[in-house]
C-alpha cells in the first residue's frame, strides 16, 4: 500500500506530493480518491458488461481493422504475443476526429451518449491529474502549460479479460498463440492513464526496488500510471510504468483505461532543466509514435513493439 500511495486529488498535501514523486520515480503508479465520479464509474461498469455480453453479431459489426483502428477487437498483440482479452476503443465522441473514426454499437441504446459524458468527465480529471504530477515534479506554471495533454487525441478503452481464449478455436488458425500473461508487460505511449479496475485483481507493475508488485484494487479509487511521453519529458526522472495483467483463472476481469495523450502536433522531447542537463532522447513527434504503436498492436510486424527507448541517445 505504501509503495503505491493513495492521493486525495481534491486536496493533495505536501506529504501526498512527496509520495507521488517517490512513486513516479520508482514504478510510475499511484491511486487517486476524492474525484467525485463514483456514480459515473458505477454506470460505466454496467455499460461495459452490457457491451461485452452483447450478441457476437453486434460486436462483429464494429470489428477493428487495419483501416478502421477503433471499435471492437479480440486478438490484440503485446510484445508479439496475443492477449487474452476483448477490447472496445473510442476517441473524443464530440471531436471532429472522433466523429469520423468512432464506431458505435447502434443496437445498444444510450451507450454512445453515456460514453460521451464519461469522456468529458475523465478528460477534465486527466488534466487535473497531470497538474498534480507537474506540481510533484516541481514544474512552474509556464512549463506545465507548455507540456499539456489533449482530450482531442485521447482515447477510452473498455477491457474484458475472460478466463478462456476469447477467439473461437475455429478462428485461431495462424494467429499468434496466447502469451504467458493476459496482457503482456508494456508501457503506455501517452502522458498518463486513468484506469478503473474491478475487484478481481491481476494488475501488476514493475518496481525498480521490489520487482513485480500488485496494484491494489481499492473501491472508490482510480489508478494513475505514467506513460512514455511523460518519461521523455522528465528525461527519465519519472518512469513510464511497466505493467502487465496476470491470467484470469477463476473469474473474468473488467477494466476501463482513459489514455491521456499529447496534442497531435506535439514534439516529444525532454523539458529543459528537468533531470540531467544532457537530453536522453532525440525529439520525435507524437503523430509518428502513436501510429507505430497502433501498427504494432494490430499485427505481428516481426519486430519489437515501438518504444520510447528507440529514440534514446544515451
Amino acid at each position: 500500500m505504501d509503495l503505491v500511495p493513495t492521493i486525495d486529488i481534491g486536496q493533495p498535501s505536501t506529504a501526498d506530493l512527496k509520495a507521488v514523486d517517490a512513486a513516479c520515480g520508482d514504478h510510475g503508479f499511484f491511486l487517486i480518491r476524492g474525484h467525485g465520479l463514483d456514480a459515473m464509474i458505477e454506470r460505466n461498469w454496467q455499460e461495459t458488461r452490457r457491451f461485452f455480453s452483447a450478441p457476437s453479431e453486434i460486436k462483429e459489426e464494429i470489428r477493428r481493422t487495419e483501416e478502421k483502428p477503433l471499435g471492437w477487437f479480440d486478438r490484440e498483440l503485446t510484445k508479439r504475443s496475443r492477449d487474452c482479452k476483448e477490447v472496445f476503443d473510442y476517441m473524443h465522441p464530440g471531436g471532429s476526429i472522433g466523429e469520423f473514426r468512432n464506431r458505435w454499437p447502434n443496437a445498444l441504446p444510450g451507450f454512445k451518449q453515456f460514453q460521451n459524458e464519461y469522456f468529458e468527465a475523465f478528460s477534465a480529471l486527466a488534466e487535473k491529474t497531470l497538474q498534480l504530477v507537474h506540481t510533484a515534479l516541481g514544474s512552474g506554471s509556464e512549463t506545465a502549460s507548455a507540456y499539456p495533454g489533449s482530450a482531442t487525441t485521447s482515447t477510452v478503452r473498455l477491457n474484458y479479460y475472460p478466463v478462456e481464449d476469447p477467439v473461437p478455436q475455429s478462428e485461431r488458425g495462424t494467429l499468434p498463440g496466447l502469451g504467458a500473461t493476459a496482457l503482456g508487460h508494456h508501457t503506455d505511449p501517452g502522458v498518463l492513464t486513468l484506469l478503473l479496475q474491478d475487484q478481481t485483481g491481476g494488475l501488476q507493475t514493475h518496481s525498480r526496488t521490489h520487482g513485480w508488485v500488485d496494484i491494489p484494487a481499492i473501491e472508490g479509487t482510480i489508478v494513475v500510471n505514467l506513460a512514455d511521453s511523460l518519461q521523455v519529458w522528465t528525461n527519465d526522472r519519472y518512469r513510464a510504468s511497466v505493467h502487465r495483467v496476470v491470467p484470469m483463472t477463476k473469474k473474468a476481469r473488467y477494466s476501463i483505461p482513459y489514455f491521456y495523450n499529447p496534442p497531435l502536433d506535439a514534439t516529444i522531447q525532454p523539458i529543459p532543466g528537468i533531470g540531467d542537463s544532457a537530453p536522453h532522447y532525440r525529439p520525435f513527434t507524437w503523430k509518428e509514435f502513436i501510429q507505430a504503436r497502433i501498427d504494432d498492436n494490430f499485427a505481428d510486424l516481426d519486430v519489437e513493439d515501438t518504444q520510447a527507448s528507440h529514440f534514446r541517445i544515451v
